[in-house]
């Protein structure tokens, strides 16, 4: 690199620059991951500024009234970098671009309506960084993108005419797509390897020096950007696949009487199974959409190439709403009833256990299948009280969505809903139907208390 700033320039300027706390950082979009990855930039005592689109978030983190309430551990440190000035939230990326040297873009990359990756939050940035960047940048990407779109689509949009910026001599892109958990990111954060790939080996080796030092934790190094980006899709598409394996034999167990509780139980024993389970289905903004990236890519190569289980786990994962719905039908048929007219109370809106997200959650179809089907709705999520969820207002509090309800269905497996008392689901309902999604009920106490029970792979119980 011909012009390159001083942390560009080798890894003992980094080493040097980092010790001084010299870096300034910009975080492209603060949300569930890059808010927690920029306090982590401040917290080493790196100047962070954190941008984004939305108002009342950057509102939020400038007055000091921390936005992931679900996201324990980061609390703490928020109030820390906030009482020493080493983080603040803005709209205006020019500002914060202008002064300074690594920039680290943590936006989404949703689907569209079709199924397609939409990386438009991605290009859109990618404009500003052509027009505002200063010579010396380091870019990391931790948004997670299909492998070859740093490479083709992303550096390309900076660079514009490449009259004004070249990468690989006014600046330089590395990716480290981010690897957390929802709800349990601290805790990630200090634990799990970083993957880092970049357009050659000194800006691996750079970047590599700052997320060690920032993280403490091992760096795992790639031989470029798309090779990175296939290590994450890899990690998440291969769960993906493994629970619709799950739920399909999970099915199959059901007609044979047997319990797939019991199953995976006894094949956790055995040295090399991982164990997968059943449910509703899969959602929030990884794994759903990071198997379509990889069919998505898949497609590019003019069918000379067809990912065939990712595309079957896909459609098995996307039926088990119907499944559901099956399950609880034939539930409501054994007492005389039938799901139209019957009051249905839904468990659980979040994608996943403990945090308040529904992005792509199986409740949205469930719903749309008990509306077709002319049912009226309860909705009750601890972190949803009384709010508006897929055009339903939610109950207050769990008693109030099962009272006088025919049926109920747990989908989400939050705390609240473990050690649920059966007898109190038979003293508050209508009817005493439950189907568990989640595996979450003693079916034998279940019984026991008098309720028919349904539930994902739970024959021969």
């Amino acid at each position: 690199m011909g012009t390159k700033s001083s942390m560009l320039a080798n890894v003992e300027n980094t080493r040097q620059l980092l010790a001084s706390k010299s870096i300034h950082v910009c975080v492209i979009g603060i949300g569930r991951i890059g808010l927690p990855t920029a306090l982590s930039f401040a917290n080493y005592g790196l100047e962070t500024t954190g941008v984004d689109v939305n108002d009342k978030l950057i509102e939020m983190i400038n007055t000091g009234n921390y936005p992931l309430k679900d996201e324990p551990g980061f609390d703490t440190i928020f109030d820390n970098v906030r009482k020493n000035k080493k983080l603040n939230a803005t709209k205006d990326i020019q500002q914060a671009l202008s002064k300074s040297e690594l920039i680290i873009l943590s936006l989404p990359t949703p689907m569209d309506s079709k199924n397609i990756p939409d990386y438009s939050a991605l290009l859109t940035v990618a404009n500003s960084l052509n027009n505002f960047i200063k010579s010396g940048t380091v870019i990391v990407v931790e948004s997670t993108v299909e492998p070859g779109f740093v490479e083709n689509e992303l550096i390309p949009l900076i660079e514009g005419d490449g009259s004004r910026i070249k990468c690989g001599m006014d600046f330089s892109v590395s990716a480290c797509p981010e690897t957390a958990n929802p709800g349990e990111i601290l805790d990630d954060f200090k634990k799990l390897p970083r993957v880092i790939g970049a357009i050659d080996k000194i800006t691996t080796e750079i970047v590599s020096e700052i997320y060690k030092h920032v993280f403490n934790v091992e760096i795992v190094k790639m031989p470029n950007c798309r090779t990175a980006n296939a290590v994450k899709l890899t990690t998440n598409v291969f769960r993906d696949v493994n629970i619709a394996f799950i739920n399909e034999i999970a099915i199959l167990f059901e007609k044979l009487d047997i319990d797939i509780m019991t199953v995976l139980q006894a094949a956790s024993k055995k040295y090399n199974f991982q164990v997968h389970y059943p449910g509703a289905g899969v959602g929030g903004p990884c794994l759903p959409v990071n198997s379509y990236q990889m069919l998505n890519s898949a497609k590019k190569l003019n069918d000379s190439i067809k990912l065939k289980i990712i595309e079957n786990a896909r459609q098995i994962n996307e039926s088990m709403p119907e499944h559901v719905i099956e399950l609880l039908s034939d539930a409501l048929n054994e007492i005389g009833k039938s799901i139209k007219g019957s009051t249905i109370g839904l468990l659980g809106a979040s994608y996943k256990p403990n945090v308040k997200d529904i992005q792509l959650s199986p409740i949205e179809q469930i719903i749309k299948k008990l509306e077709a089907l002319n049912a009226k709705i309860k909705i009750y999520d601890p972190y949803f009280k009384s709010q508006n969820v897929f055009s339903h207002k939610t109950e207050d509090s769990f008693l109030d969505s099962i009272t006088n309800t025919d049926a109920a269905i747990i989908i989400t497996a939050h705390n609240e809903f473990h050690n649920l008392s059966p007898t109190l689901f038979v003293e508050k309902m209508a009817s005493p139907v439950i189907v568990d999604t989640r595996g979450m009920m003693d079916v034998h106490a279940a019984k026991k208390a008098g309720i028919i029970f349904r539930g994902i792979g739970r024959g021969g119980i």
